[in-house]
């Protein structure tokens, strides 16, 4: 799958048993629909973390297209903070900017060492 920002090829990587596909050029993660929600343990938070979003049409933003459908996608809002990230309009994933992942999930009410949060700390740990 290409990257639909700078069309290098991703690389997928495998993070406990969920396979995130990332973009080591602009360093922008792709999340196929359902691997968010696996990385939350709690009903509870994913159910939150979901209504976190809100489609938005006023966003200056290039609409990218999904490295999947290659169907145009929408800009997505959430809401406790200002990152706009790119939702599948057919609902094939989300698409991470470098940097907007750990910016939703940071201000989201995910909190504690679950596995979600382990996760990020492996896969945005400086080296």
């Amino acid at each position: 799958m290409n990257c639909p920002s700078c069309k290098e090829i991703l690389v997928i990587l495998e993070l406990h048993e969920i396979e995130i596909d990332f973009c080591a050029n602009c360093k922008g993660i792709w999340l196929d629909t359902g691997e968010l929600e696996l990385m939350l343990d709690d009903e509870s938070e994913k159910a939150q973390l979901l209504q976190s979003l809100e489609i938005i049409d006023d966003s200056n933003e290039k609409r990218i297209k999904c490295p999947i459908c290659s169907k145009k996608m929408e800009k997505v809002r959430h809401k406790d903070i200002d990152t706009v990230t790119d939702k599948c309009i057919y609902n094939h994933g989300v698409w991470f900017d470098e940097g907007e992942l750990e910016e939703v999930i940071l201000a989201s009410s995910v909190t504690g060492d679950n596995r979600f949060t382990i996760l990020l700390k492996e896969l945005f740990e400086k080296k």
